[in-house]
């Protein structure tokens, strides 16, 4: 199975889907714009570029690089400006009694994970969204141990370079880049550049980007140093 899509092999927008062996999402290159509505599906968005204003709930809120945006099932809403975002549609969510929720990642506190990796929480139970957690992850370089997760999880590649190593088999990831990880496959997602490498993420079910194991099963421990 391909874990990773490089930038231009697909068109249309569509990304990781369950033609691609990720039945629990659908990833894609939208633009922020017209009127949405899904009476099945929650999404989670990030801007990546442009700036624009989305209207959700009777709310207004401008958005720019950096905004993450969640909208559950039966939730309409509208965009206009010339935003463009990462978005995956996620099938099946879980129940919420919230509808929607607009966060600012580029004011909120960081989290830290394994082998001195930060992360930026956007889309959470924490703040509505049942199903899924949506983060940005701050990859310095280097390399971390092979692990896995038990969650499946769809990356898009914001900034840097680095590489995929997976069953003995290493591709380059860059910007634009895609990435699935089904739960408990074994990898490493290594900074292969001297700045830092910025990852965009989306897992289920929702919890914590610390969250990580070892091949033998022992948990990946978050240490003081880190």
């Amino acid at each position: 199975m391909d874990y990773v899509l490089q930038p231009g092999a697909v068109s249309g927008g569509r990304l990781f889907d369950s033609t691609r062996g990720c039945s629990l999402f659908t990833q894609r290159l939208a633009a922020i714009d017209g009127d949405h509505l899904d009476d099945a599906c929650d999404e989670v968005l990030y801007v990546l570029s442009g700036s624009g204003q989305v209207t959700i709930a009777a709310e207004t809120h401008d958005v720019r690089p950096g905004t993450a945006i969640f909208a559950a099932a039966g939730t309409s809403w509208a965009g206009s400006g010339n935003a463009q975002a990462v978005s995956v549609v996620v099938h099946d969510p879980e129940p919420t009694e919230a509808s929607h929720a607009v966060i600012d990642l580029t004011a909120v506190e960081e989290g830290t994970a394994t082998a001195g990796r930060h992360f930026l929480l956007g889309a959470t139970p924490e703040v509505g969204c049942a199903s899924v957690t949506q983060f940005v992850g701050l990859v310095p370089p280097g390399r971390a141990p092979d692990h896995f997760h038990t969650y499946d999880e769809v990356i898009y590649v914001l900034e840097g370079e680095g590489a995929l190593a997976t069953g003995g088999r290493e591709e380059p990831i860059g910007p634009g880049t895609c990435v699935h990880l089904p739960a408990r496959l074994v990898h490493c997602l290594a900074n292969t550049s001297p700045t830092e490498l910025r990852l965009l993420g989306v897992f289920r079910p929702a919890g914590s980007p610390a969250e990580a194991y070892y091949p033998d099963g022992t948990p990946a421990v978050v240490t003081e140093e880190e």
